[in-house]
């Protein structure tokens, strides 16, 4: 039963058009979770007992951990994978350019751990490459093992994460594993924010739908944990195609996926942990530098994200004080609330963070602009301390579709 048809039926001819847009905003929401309901459920989770076991064929893996003046997080990092049970396992610290202690943690750790760590030091970027996918393009092409799990700085991750993770991808033959990252929440206030970023998934990128090859929209790339198995990574051509991407992780994910190669996604929380930031508005700070690429720098579909938050996301719950639009309204908010109680097993924060949602949608709509105004202002982006030019960016940006 298509959406058209529900709003004919559902909105008569001469209603107002906020109760028209209130019923489309209530039917979307109804779309998007009730399918999730069921969907959810397949997407398998790595803490079974099914998943406790060393990978068939025993294959190698190397970590990449690429990292720049992250002195406060890098050894807890680098000490976590090297706690991992997996004895097949290798790391590949990249060290870029940084002008603090990163690099000398780096090679104190390599040297209690020379069969297990090694330290990749890049002293300049090279032109017409982004840091980050410059310091993960060099690394893969100096590993040699089956599977590559590019990672960042800031992750700490459980002693068995590897072991199970790799176990499952080579079960399901996939060449491109996303074990989902859990964040962790030491504020209020972040859960309100990421428990809105984190119900986005509904709205986007399906998890239940990952691993289905002829949903080519529904791919997932995430910067925390990228599983790839290394003849997958060739087969696409590596990063080269991306390497002025700002949000490379989700980038190598659409690829892979439209490549038509074998994609996953698995629950696991608590195998793979990361802060984002403090608070809030340390969010915001974040999200400013990169989330307007993730528009493809393009004016009219990030002011169309705008409008599509307000209405979706912060409209629904100061609407039920007006009796026209109640019942659309009220579909809207629990649609909401039911849509965090789902991913609440996996994210671990609140169903209540739901009634949040409108706050925590205005400030993401300001993030978005405040991106937006930002890139534009400046001319381009200031990622890591390196500037890169907008016209840049947007000539070698891949396409949204």
């Amino acid at each position: 039963m298509s959406a058209s048809f529900l709003i004919r039926h559902a909105c008569p001819a001469g209603l107002p058009w906020p109760v028209v847009v209130a019923w489309i905003v209530a039917l979307g929401w109804l779309g998007r979770v009730v399918p999730a309901a069921f969907g959810l459920r397949r997407v398998p989770n790595l803490l079974l007992p099914e998943y406790d076991q060393v990978p068939a064929g025993e294959p190698t893996l190397t970590v990449v951990v690429p990292a720049r003046n992250e002195q406060p997080n890098v050894a807890a990092c680098l000490g976590s994978l090297l706690a991992q049970d997996y004895p097949h396992c290798r790391i590949l610290a990249v060290d870029d350019r940084s002008t603090d202690a990163t690099g000398s943690i780096m090679d104190a750790l390599a040297a209690e751990h020379p069969d297990r760590l090694r330290v990749l030091h890049i002293t300049e970027l090279r032109p017409g490459w982004l840091g980050k996918t410059n310091a993960l393009a060099l690394a893969a092409a100096a590993a040699e093992t089956d599977y590559l799990l590019f990672t960042d700085a800031d992750v700490l991750f459980r002693a068995d994460s590897v072991r199970r993770s790799l176990a499952y991808a080579v079960a399901t033959g996939a060449d491109h594993l996303v074990t989902l990252p859990t964040t962790i929440l030491r504020r209020w206030d972040e859960g309100m924010v990421l428990g809105l970023f984190q119900t986005f998934s509904l709205w986007g990128a399906r998890p239940w739908k990952i691993a289905d090859p002829r949903a080519r929209m529904d791919s997932i790339g995430i910067g925390s944990f990228n599983l790839l198995r290394r003849a997958a990574y060739l087969q696409i051509g590596g990063l080269e195609p991306q390497r002025l991407d700002v949000l490379e992780d989700i980038t190598l994910g659409r690829r892979v996926k439209r490549a038509g190669l074998r994609q996953r996604i698995a629950f696991g929380r608590g195998l793979a942990n990361v802060h984002w930031a403090s608070g809030a508005f340390g969010l915001v700070e974040v999200m400013t530098k990169n989330i307007f690429s993730a528009f493809r720098f393009h004016i009219s579909l990030a002011l169309g994200a705008c409008i599509w938050l307000l209405l979706f996301f912060v409209a629904p719950l100061p609407a039920l004080c007006f009796a026209a639009v109640r019942v659309p309204a009220g579909i809207a908010v629990a649609c909401t609330v039911w849509g965090y109680m789902l991913l609440r097993p996996t994210s671990g924060i609140p169903a209540r963070n739901g009634l949040l949602a409108p706050v925590a949608g205005l400030l993401f709509t300001y993030t978005l602009l405040r991106s937006m105004v930002t890139t534009l202002r400046q001319g381009g982006v200031v990622w890591r301390g390196t500037f890169y030019p907008l016209a840049e960016l947007r000539k070698h940006s891949t396409p949204l579709l």
